[in-house]
């Protein structure tokens, strides 16, 4: 047997469409032992490091977790709007017939999880939390399904992958309107200005990637002082990138490839292993069953599928979408259970929800174990809903 390393191992690896969710899985599982261990204490000391700079006029002085939940997420949800944006001009949201049943069916799945954590919650210290079962975790999606292989139709792929982005889309406004602290208005004209300086530029056909972003750092200053949640900024300087429904490289296409690799493999993981970091105590699992943890993991387990499945049944009926090729009722149910991984997007919303550690805490635990029981569920689901084999 050769000893000699594989140099391809890694290129190959990271090609592999299911590769960052299991480096996301990864820094999950690091997070939480760190967290229960003697270096737990000395992590979270790390996280809450002050850096950066204060002057009379810039305060750029936070502690090391805020900036990565609001500057290197902002970088997230510039790509998250990147994709949009391309998905609206040339993709799955191009037209209002391909559009139609992802478009639907993502609002019906925000909107049920929400309604089933207000049963639980509303009229509680934690009803505000309603949007965290709202949101789909792309990267632990996309890789549950790339995982099946041909066991699913590719149709199914595209149609998760476009109800995810319109699923983000549906957080961001609700992150943006719902989960924001008072408004500083001068602040928000300043940024206002900024994006109207940024789509004169596409409107001129400025094609340079730098006159967007470093205009959009900008624009994140201003929006993190606003009271507005600074990640929105990340959002509206991707949608001013310019593109074409043509093959040739658009500078938003240009910079989609540029950020998929270090947002799917460096800021994901970053932001898992700063906020997974949940200390197991007496009482957790028990928390479960608290009106917290019954809202979130009841709402991602069940209200995300239901609201799918609801949703896709009445739009096929009244003939206003279709459903994807070779797909079939079991398949819209289980994409319904991936579609409840809500990891990422549900733990940046459990965030901005409570102020109180133990709420926190709670909340994370929750959304753990009702995305781990979406993604086992959904997978097994699909993985017996049809044929062995679908061509890709």
């Amino acid at each position: 047997m050769s000893n000699r390393i594989n140099l391809k191992a890694l290129p190959n690896f990271l090609k592999n469409g299911s590769a960052g969710g299991i480096i996301l899985l990864f820094c999950v599982i690091i997070s939480l032992i760190v967290a229960n261990s003697p270096l737990g204490e000395g992590f979270d000391d790390f996280l809450g490091t002050q850096i950066g700079f204060n002057t009379e006029n810039i305060h750029l002085r936070y502690p090391i977790l805020l900036w990565i939940n609001d500057g290197l997420m902002a970088i997230f949800f510039l790509l998250v709007g990147l994709e949009i944006k391309r998905e609206l001009v040339e993709g799955e949201l191009a037209s209002p017939k391909k559009a139609a049943l992802p478009i639907l069916c993502a609002i019906g799945g925000a909107l049920v999880p929400a309604f089933i954590y207000l049963l639980f919650n509303k009229g509680t210290l934690t009803e505000h939390g309603w949007g965290i079962p709202m949101a789909t975790d792309i990267a632990f999606a996309l890789a549950a399904v790339t995982a099946l292989g041909k066991r699913v139709p590719a149709s199914l792929k595209i149609f998760l992958a476009a109800l995810a982005i319109v699923d983000d889309l549906l957080a961001i406004l609700v992150i943006a309107i719902f989960y924001s602290s008072e408004l500083n208005y001068a602040n928000l004209g300043y940024a206002g200005a900024i994006f109207l300086l940024l789509i004169l530029f596409n409107r001129f056909g400025v094609k340079n990637i730098i006159f967007y972003l470093i205009p959009g750092v900008f624009i994140w200053y201003f929006i993190h002082h606003s009271g507005i949640h600074a990640t929105i900024a990340g959002v509206l300087t991707a949608l001013t990138l310019p593109t074409t429904p043509d093959e040739k490289e658009s500078p938003l296409e240009k910079l989609e490839h540029m950020l998929t690799k270090p947002v799917n493999f460096l800021i994901i993981p970053i932001f898992a292993l700063a906020n997974t970091n949940i200390t197991f105590e007496d009482g957790m699992v028990e928390g479960l069953f608290s009106n917290l943890g019954l809202g979130i993991v009841l709402g991602l387990v069940l209200g995300k599928p239901i609201g799918i499945l609801f949703v896709s049944w009445l739009s096929v009926k009244s003939k206003v979408g279709l459903l994807p090729r070779d797909a079939n009722w079991l398949h819209m149910i289980g994409v319904g259970l991936l579609a409840g991984i809500g990891f990422t997007m549900s733990i940046f919303i459990a965030l901005l929800s409570f102020a109180e550690p133990h709420f926190v805490a709670e909340a994370k635990f929750s959304i753990l174990t009702g995305s781990v029981l979406s993604a086992i569920l959904g997978s097994i689901l699909l993985a017996f809903s049809g044929k062995k084999s679908y061509d890709s």
